[in-house]
Order: structure tokens, then sequence, then C-alpha cells
């Protein structure tokens, strides 16, 4: 299996999470799009050096991935493209902050280290809350979520459509991938005289499929706006988030853990 079908692969397993008869994916989305936003908000509004807060906080990721049944290790691996450059956001702090802060037994700590310490926390909670909403959220529910947030809906289409016309993509890399190798097989991957005119291939099937897709649209009465049908809120629906909310603000601004 090639690079580009273990990818489609990816799409597809989580498309499934997202579809699954789970009370987490059942949810209202506004819920859990403001629950996601304001949490990672509160973790980026912690002090550089407030290191225990910061740990405490990390009871909501590791609960949506508990409680939403979710992989860690498939969570890391679907992320690792994103991970790599918000854990080393702060890889230069302990050469400009050296000032002692703290001593680990008879190891000083400088702050260079701890603020490079709880950026590196913040940046994974971000990662790992987002994760956790697509997971359990589809891109339809995001949608009707941000049009709810009046977010306008040519934005709100854009979105949509870009998330769709990944998988049409994909799809014809994968066809055209398939295609250079059958004829040339020997080959150890594709030579560089080739790349300019496979981009261009792939550019107009992918085109020509999205412009398919736009005609199917057409011809069941898409008439610019997309129709979800409106989800009742319930009790669930309203707790979830607010309890998890009145938790951060404790552990934000009640001084309990340091």
């Amino acid at each position: 299996m090639n690079s580009i079908e273990k990818n489609i692969n990816e799409l597809n397993k989580l498309q499934n999470l997202q579809q699954r008869s789970h009370w987490m994916n059942e949810l209202h989305p506004l819920g859990k799009l403001l629950l996601s936003v304001l949490y990672i908000f509160i973790v980026v509004s912690f002090d550089k050096y407030k290191v225990v807060p910061l740990i405490v906080m990390s009871v909501y990721p590791f609960f949506g991935f508990i409680a939403g049944e979710l992989s860690f290790k498939e969570g890391i691996y679907r992320m690792r493209l994103i991970l790599p450059l918000v854990l080393f956001v702060g890889i230069f702090n302990p050469f400009f902050d050296k000032q002692i802060v703290g001593m680990i037994g008879s190891v000083p700590v400088t702050g260079g280290v701890l603020s490079m310490f709880t950026v590196m926390l913040k940046g994974f909670y971000s990662v790992l809350a987002v994760y956790i909403l697509i997971a359990t959220t589809s891109i339809d529910d995001i949608c009707y979520a941000l049009r709810i947030l009046h977010l306008p809906k040519v934005l709100a289409i854009v979105i949509l459509l870009i998330y769709r016309y990944f998988g049409i993509m994909a799809i014809e890399a994968d066809r055209i991938m398939t295609a250079y190798k059958l004829r040339a097989p020997h080959q150890n991957g594709i030579h560089y005289k080739a790349w300019g005119t496979l981009v261009g291939q792939w550019l107009l099937r992918s085109m020509d499929r999205a412009e398919n897709v736009y005609e199917s649209m057409l011809l069941r009465g898409f008439t610019g706006d997309f129709r979800i049908r409106k989800k009742k809120v319930r009790i669930a629906d309203i707790l979830y988030p607010i309890i998890w909310l009145l938790a951060f603000a404790f552990v934000r601004y009640s001084g309990f853990f340091g």
C-alpha cells in the first residue's frame, strides 16, 4: 500500500469515527465546538511558568479519548505532521531565559526550560482537543454549528466542499500514481521530468470530477447553501459544556493549583 492509499484509508477511518453511534457524537455540535475553542483559549492563557495547572488541564483531552473510545495512538499518528510544529515552538527558550526559577533535587531549572515545557504542553493539548472534536463531529455538523454562530454561508460552504474534495483529489492522485507505476514498474518514484505533466493531469482530472459532483448537487436541489436538519438541544447538550467550562474556570482562576 502506497502513501496515498494509506492517507485515503486514514480519511475513511476518521469519517467512520465521525459517523459512529456514540453519545459523544450525538452531542450538539455547537456545544462541542465552543467547548473546544474555549479550552484552547484557556490553555494558552496560562502564564509561561504555570506548570501544575497546565498538567491538571490534561484531564479534558484524556477524558475525551477514554470516554469517546478513541485510540490515543491513532490520534497521535494522524496528527503527526502538526505535532512537531507545535512541540518545537519554544525549543529556543532555554537559550534566552537562563534565570534559575527552581530546583529538581540538585539540578537547577531555568525559566527557559520551564517555559519551553509549558509551551509544548499548550500546543499538545490544543492539537488533542481539535482531534477529539473532529473525531466525534462530522464536517456537516461543524459547518452547521458555524452557521449558528452566523459565519457567512459562503465560508461554511467553502469549508465543507474543501473537506469533501480532499477525498476526490486523493483518489485521482492514487489513480495517476497507479497508472504511472504500471508504465514504469522498475522505476523508484516519479521521474522529475514527469512532475509537471502529472500535476497538470491531476488538476484537470480533479476539476472534471468536481464538475460532476457539482452537477449532481444541482440536480439534487442545491441552491448555494447546505441543508442540514436542525438538531434538538437536550439537557445533556447544555450540561456537558457547562460542567467542563466551570472546571476550566476553577483551574484557571481559583489559584488552588498555584
